[in-house]
Order: structure tokens, then sequence, then C-alpha cells
């Protein structure tokens, strides 16, 4: 393992379906990335991209849904990249999930030197950095993983529509409070445009949208049912545990 990773622990998902490994210190996944995959609506025998995948959770999340799906890990991280390879493997899905190094902003050339040609994708999922710039983690790899820098979101939405063939999805998570970002960096290449929140509890603001849009459509926008995590009292919610610890899907 190269040595610049560190320390790793080992981490259960989806009620132990799926074992991860990943630096004990910097950006660790959580339950964004497993509602991310549980909203990727893929099938057997498509291929799926996941830009920015770390040490795989999303993208190995949904392999681990979905029978047959293959599945491309993205990740600018060499050290990351390695664990997602490794975890890939740990978890029986060497066959089907492989891990590139690779810059989401790079341009054609460099991913179809990868073997990621135009249209490739029939599925793009992404859990880009999301936080405004100001107050930066002092950790890099935290840093990396959740400050948005200016022009982020479009840059890493025209990737994923160079990656994906016409009628292809993209779904991703976001802030809640950023919604009027991601219309306005959707606009020019996808439509159909479906949004799903989520909710902490009952009766508090959103925290995260859930957003899938098809390439090419001129299809209308849809506001979807929100997902509830927890009861006032903080108890799982049923649908949320289904998805996080069953590996069910969500609808959007």
């Amino acid at each position: 393992m190269p040595a610049e990773i560190g320390l790793t622990s080992e981490d259960a998902v989806l009620g132990g379906r799926l074992t991860l490994r990943q630096p004990q210190r910097g950006h660790r996944f959580g339950h964004d990335a497993i509602l991310l995959a549980a909203a990727v609506p893929a099938r057997l025998g498509e291929h799926a991209i996941d830009l920015g995948s770390g040490v795989g959770a999303a993208g190995l999340a949904l392999a681990r849904r979905v029978a047959g799906v293959a599945v491309t890990l993205v990740e600018i991280d060499p050290a990351l990249a390695a664990l997602a390879a490794e975890n890939a493997k740990r978890n029986g899905f060497a066959d089907r999930v492989h891990a590139l190094c690779l810059d989401v902003g790079a341009g054609h050339a460099a991913f179809a030197a990868a073997g990621l040609e135009q249209g490739a994708a029939d599925h793009i999922l992404m859990n880009p950095p999301f936080n405004p710039p100001h107050n930066p983690s002092p950790e890099r790899d935290r840093r990396r993983a959740h400050r948005a820098e200016t022009g982020t979101l479009p840059r890493w939405l025209s990737t994923a529509a160079r990656l994906l063939h016409p009628g292809g999805t993209v779904t991703l998570i976001w802030r809640a409070d950023g919604l009027g970002e991601v219309l306005a960096s959707l606009t020019a290449s996808f439509g159909a445009i479906a949004i799903l929140p989520i909710y902490p509890k009952p009766d508090a603001p959103a925290i995260r949208i859930l957003v899938r849009a098809v390439a090419g459509s001129h299809g209308p926008l849809s506001l979807e049912p929100g997902l509830v995590l927890a009861d006032s009292d903080g108890k799982p919610a049923a649908a949320a545990e289904a998805v996080l610890r069953d590996a069910a899907a969500l609808s959007i």
C-alpha cells in the first residue's frame, strides 16, 4: 500500500454487505456516498463512472446493489485510487470495478488515453466538493474533498456530459442551499432534472439534495418527495435504513 496513505481503518457499510478500507485522517466517506449510489438507475450490463470516487464508496455500493453493472472509479489522488482498487478486489468486484488515477477536470485526450472515450458511460455519479472556500480544513485531503473552488461543479458536469451517451444520466449529491448553482450548471447539457431533498428529521430544512438529470434531454424538472433520515427523537427512519443498511434503491 502506498506509504503516504498513513493509518487506515476498515469499515463496514450497507449492513456489512460492503467492507471498505479508508484513511483514518482526512476525508472519510459517510451517508452521502451511500445515498448517491442508491439513486443511480443502473441496470445489468450498463457502465457507470464514479467521478471523484475517493476510496470507492459510492461506486462500490452501486456495484453491490446492481448485479452485473460495470463501474469505473475516477480519483485524482493516487493513494486513494490505490485504496479504491484494493477495495474493489477485497469485495469481489475486481472483474467489473476498475480504478483510475485521473483528474476529473482533465480533457478528452487524458480520459481517452485511460480508456474512457466520449459517450462511454450509461451513468455518471458524483459527490463533488461543495463547501464554500472560506474556513478551509488545514488537512490537504479533507480540504480537496470538501472545498468547492470557483467553477468546480460546471467543470465536473462538463466532463460528465462528454462521457455520457445521449439519454445517459448524471446523479449527484450537493448542499441543499446550493440548488440554484446545480440547476444553473445543468441546463447547458441536461434536462429532465429530478430533485430529491434529504431531511435530517421531520420539520427540519433539507441538508442535501440528490439530483438526477438526462444528457441531451429537454424534459421538465420534477421535485420528488423527500427522504427523512431520522424521526424527531433521532431514531433512524425506516425508509432511510432500507437504503443505508439494506441496499435499497432510491426512486427519483
